[in-house]
């Protein structure tokens, strides 16, 4: 879902109920090309579960290049040059160690989704402050989710370094 509202945002189209009621017909086949795809998915899919499941039982090491090197050949392909696989390579890296951070992907993409909404809003606050951050701190309530979201920093860091030092404890 949050992929799907991402690829309307970028195609500039604002999710809610305004693209159903504002141009029904395109909301309409929308909604069928989505029936359409299942039907498709369904039909393909059945006599093919077998080598799914198959699939699974394939290391991650094995699995892992297989899936890199389309990738690296699709970005190669899209602007003929070899310069954009190094933000693919480097991106690769990144996801690895949020992976061995234990980050969850979810949030990463909500992140992304959301980041150039959070962005437009906190310029319009700072606009609205004449430039001044201190209304960030002045105002209960944007002063109360600063303290809550340090909070919850602050237990998610002290959770993962306690599980960091039962591990190296065990050890």
């Amino acid at each position: 879902m949050a992929l799907m509202i991402g690829a309307l945002i970028a195609h500039g189209v604002a999710p809610g109920p305004m693209p159903a009621s504002g141009k029904p017909e395109s909301f309409r086949g929308v909604i069928a090309s989505m029936w359409v795809g299942d039907v498709m998915l369904v039909v393909l899919n059945l006599p093919s579960v077998g080598i799914w499941v198959k699939l699974l039982s394939v290391p991650f090491e094995y699995l892992y290049p297989l899936i890199l090197v389309p990738c690296a050949i699709g970005t190669c392909t899209l602007s003929a040059t070899l310069f954009d696989v190094w933000p693919l390579i480097g991106f690769e890296a990144l996801g690895y160690i949020f992976l061995k951070l234990g980050c969850e992907p979810a949030s990463l993409i909500m992140s992304v989704i959301l980041g150039p909404m959070m962005e437009e809003i906190f310029r319009r606050a700072i606009f609205l402050a004449r430039g001044h951050f201190t209304n960030f701190v002045t105002r209960p309530i944007s002063l109360g989710l600063l303290v809550l979201s340090l909070v919850a920093l602050v237990a998610v860091s002290m959770s993962a370094i306690g599980k960091v030092r039962e591990q190296a404890f065990e050890e």
